[in-house]
């Protein structure tokens, strides 16, 4: 899947150069070394995508303007630079105009970490980025209206925050917003449909009990998007903000039929966060036709040995993983990850132990 990677001025290191085994590797390290940043420079060479920010600048060393990242992935060269200019894109060789084109050959990922528990605790703004990153890898369809309903929500809330009377131009935007709206509705119903069976198999195989995980998608604007705006004209021109579409949709989450966010126990949502994210992998490999590099972030150390097994018995043996963690003190009772290589990561390097 990834048999290299090159940074060049990202996040902590000046360069980076690392030949990757197949199976993958363990990184190991203290804090602030940069393991976390080598698992979002492989996210970004894949899917342009930084799971820790949305602004790129930021991923660049302190006192450079710019960042470079290559590898070869799946048997592809990819090169991905990026300055206040913007992404600079290149496979094997060949220039790519923009992140669509890029994107449309490339890999799938699943980011595993800690802030993970946000999916159960947190707001439905996290639900809604976790189907967000899996629907922009299946369908390019849902990357485009995406992108079209964020700009055309960004134009009416500007209107809406004008507090005069623009009926015609918010009209205008809302044939866009419902147009592209009801594209990314009817895909993350889809995808919330074919999660739930690889959910609940995960959440049982990890928790070893009869635990019982549903999922239920809830569209914000109920079925017909168009009504639903018609309807709610009123308030949101007093409270000059958009409140109906899928900027507002949610993900429900159930364990043995409750709300997983007030009866769920530390154990069950930490478990849970897991099956999600197996479950988001599961369906890659299933529709997207390959299967997506694991990135796991730092979240063995909280867990038991017998989920640390039950959940690397649930990934897919053939998967590339990608591990962070601090110490090696629970490697030992972890059968499939003591195969993996294991590199140092300290002051700007990476060593085989």
């Amino acid at each position: 899947m990834l048999s290299s990677l090159r940074l060049l001025d990202f996040r902590c290191f000046a360069s980076l150069d690392i030949e990757a085994p197949p199976a993958g590797a363990v990184l190991i390290g203290e804090n602030a070394q940069g393991k976390t940043s080598i698992l979002e420079a492989i996210c970004m060479l894949v899917r342009l995508h930084s799971p820790r920010t949305h602004r790129m600048a930021t991923l660049s060393r302190f006192g450079a303007d710019q960042f470079g990242i290559a590898g070869t992935s799946w048997s592809q060269e990819r090169r991905v630079r990026y300055s206040r200019d913007g992404f600079r894109l290149r496979v094997d060789e060949e220039k790519r105009p923009n992140q669509s084109t890029y994107l449309e050959d490339g890999g799938l990922v699943v980011w595993m970490g800690n802030e993970d528990l946000e999916l159960i605790r947190g707001s439905g703004e996290i639900r809604r980025r976790y189907l967000d990153f899996l629907g922009a890898q299946l369908d390019p369809a849902y990357r485009r209206s995406w992108s079209r309903y964020r700009r055309a929500l960004r134009a009416k809330n500007l209107l809406l925050k004008e507090g005069r009377t623009r009926d015609a131009e918010i009209a205008s935007y809302e044939e866009i917003l419902v147009e592209h709206g009801t594209v990314l509705m009817e895909i993350r119903a889809r995808l919330v449909e074919g999660l739930s069976p690889f959910a609940a198999a995960a959440q049982l195989a990890i928790s070893g009990k009869d635990e019982k995980l549903t999922l239920n998608y809830l569209p914000a604007s109920g079925p017909d998007m168009r009504q639903s705006m018609l309807q709610a004209k009123e308030r949101e021109t007093r409270l000059r903000q958009a409140v109906v579409g899928p900027h507002r949709d949610d993900l429900e989450l159930r364990i043995n039929g409750m709300p997983a966010g007030d009866f769920a126990s530390e154990g069950q949502q930490r478990t849970m966060a897991l099956a999600l994210k197996l479950a988001q992998g599961r369906l890659l490999e299933q529709r997207g036709g390959k299967l997506p590099i694991y990135l796991l972030d730092d979240i063995f150390g909280e867990l038991d040995p017998l989920r640390r097994n039950a959940l690397m018995n649930h990934l897919p043996t053939d998967a590339q993983k990608w591990i962070t963690t601090t110490h090696l003190d629970w490697l030992r009772e972890t059968q499939e990850i003591s195969k993996l290589a294991r590199l140092v990561i300290s002051q700007g390097s990476a060593k085989t132990q």
